[in-house]
């Protein structure tokens, strides 16, 4: 059926206005530049005038000199950020494959160190918290200001917590932890939780589990984390003190990221599975002596075995009492001990180290008299492996005695190149 003509009058114009629309003087000068500005805005290229009235000067660039522009490394314009990965693309193309890959490779090596280092030193959000502590304790009791003054013992504490490979901590400065030293020791765990979330990382609840004595220290270490509520970071007390209806219904209503507890009321919530401390990542005893004492030795080693996961401890001791030895060896296991102190006292620092002198009359002696020694060494220790160094007076005799000595379930490590070895028992 051919076509009338009104359908050939509106192909016509149809025609007739696309090319009017693609001719580049088809319209006015003043609809031109509008077309043009509406394009470059688009793309992300401005004019000066543009720029000025299209962004605010800053700070950073007060006479607006980058006419809106930000930096490498921030946000850019999307057609701007497309362009480069366009022109990314085929530089890699035109690489070839080793190239290209050992390029994208040492450019992602300084993103990586970037990253690491700002792990490498405390967080400012450390020092928020225990700005946070220092106001309610002044507010409180107008002290606080010693909180900043344990500075050196709380860094060397937050290295021990939050390295790849953290180690246990044994503080030997007191009978138990001060004030100031459990502001440094919470804050650390805040800082611990903050970079976790910050990864994406699961942290589990509770993430710290506070054991203590009595219920006076329970009160006082709450008191000490309550002013983090208000940076998020929840902690419960748990203590005879309170009901334990009224402790299960509050555990159910939150999950706290803090748990103070004594040995008795937590192993009663644990039984009534009203908590879960099977995967608590930070344990801290506050006061070994004073369990000792309550005879809460054993409560404290099942609380240890409910503790499915290997966690971070912290134990404060009192450095003159040597009984406590034999619990803080069976607290410790399969990590790397560091022992602390506030106080450069000969008692503090030679806390938990027997020096026994023994006398061998000749030579001939000498080998079965450090046999004897070793083998006294690794049966005390049979819980878990034991690493024992023997230094010689000279590398010749420690070749002897490495040649002479057979121990049972151990094995000896030779340097030949030093007057010691080691040696390492293989386990039961």
């Amino acid at each position: 059926m051919a076509k009338g003509d009104d359908a050939l009058a509106r192909k016509r114009n149809k025609v007739r206005r696309k090319r009017l629309r693609s001719g580049e003087n088809a319209v006015s000068a003043r609809v031109a530049a509008v077309i043009a500005s509406k394009r470059r805005r688009k793309s992300g290229k401005r004019r000066m005038c543009e720029g000025m009235c299209f962004s605010l000067p800053t700070p950073d660039d007060p006479f607006n000199d980058r006419h809106g522009k930000k930096h490498k490394g921030e946000d850019e314009p999307t057609g701007g950020r497309d362009e480069h990965k366009r022109k990314k693309d085929w530089n890699t193309k035109k690489q070839p494959a080793g190239k290209a890959g050992a390029s994208a490779k040492s450019k992602a090596t300084p993103e990586r160190e970037k990253d690491g280092a700002e792990y490498d030193r405390p967080s400012k959000f450390l020092v928020v918290c225990l700005n946070a502590i220092r106001d309610a304790v002044a507010a409180e009791d107008g002290g606080g200001g010693g909180i900043h003054d344990t500075g050196s013992w709380g860094v060397e504490l937050w290295n021990c917590c939050s390295a790849a490979s953290p180690s246990d901590v044994l503080d030997t400065s007191g009978e138990c932890a001060t004030r100031e030293q459990t502001a440094w020791l919470v804050s650390t765990a805040c800082d611990i939780v903050a970079r976790k979330e910050k990864l994406g990382m699961v942290v589990s609840c509770p993430f710290l589990l506070y054991l203590v004595p009595s219920q006076a220290k329970a009160v006082q270490v709450r008191s000490v984390c309550k002013p983090l509520k208000s940076l998020g970071i929840h902690s419960v007390s748990l203590h005879p003190g309170a009901s334990i209806e009224h402790q299960i219904s509050g555990l159910k209503s939150c999950e706290p990221e803090f748990l103070i507890s004594t040995p008795e009321r937590l192993l009663e919530l644990v039984s009534l599975k009203a908590v879960d401390i099977s995967s608590v990542s930070m344990l801290v005893i506050d006061g070994l002596k004073c369990f000792m004492d309550l005879n809460a030795g054993d409560k404290l080693c099942s609380i240890r075995d409910a503790i499915l996961s290997n966690p971070q401890m912290t134990v404060f001791s009192d450095p003159s009492d040597r009984s406590v030895a034999a619990l803080a060896t069976s607290l410790f296991r399969a990590r790397r001990i560091t022992r602390l102190s506030t106080n450069d006292s000969v008692i503090s620092r030679s806390a938990f180290v027997i020096q026994n002198i023994h006398v061998c009359p000749s030579k001939e002696q000498k080998a079965p008299k450090v046999k004897e020694i070793l083998e006294q060494i690794l049966n005390n220790h049979a819980r878990k492996t034991t690493k024992v160094l023997l230094v010689a007076a000279s590398d010749h005799e420690a070749k002897d005695l490495s040649s002479s000595l057979k121990l049972q379930n151990c094995t000896v490590t030779d340097d030949s190149h030093s007057n010691s070895f080691t040696i390492c028992s293989r386990g039961f």
